[in-house]
């Protein structure tokens, strides 16, 4: 009876391990998406915001 409790615990304990590892996996993949969303939507429109008002400016100056 005993043994067949270990084997059933190291079997879960197995298991286990590979949820933890498909997890970090899983977050490390949502971080870098989330990196990349920043710097592919975030940063340009930062930049907009510098370079609409440089621009109506010049626009402007030229009317």
């Amino acid at each position: 009876m005993d043994n067949e409790l270990e084997k059933r615990f190291a079997g879960q304990e197995q298991k286990l391990d590979a949820i933890y590892r498909s997890v970090e996996r899983m977050r490390k993949y949502f971080l870098w998406t989330l990196v990349v969303t920043v710097v592919m939507i975030v940063f340009p429109l930062v930049g907009l915001l510098i370079v609409i008002p440089q621009f109506l400016n010049q626009y402007n100056s030229l009317l």
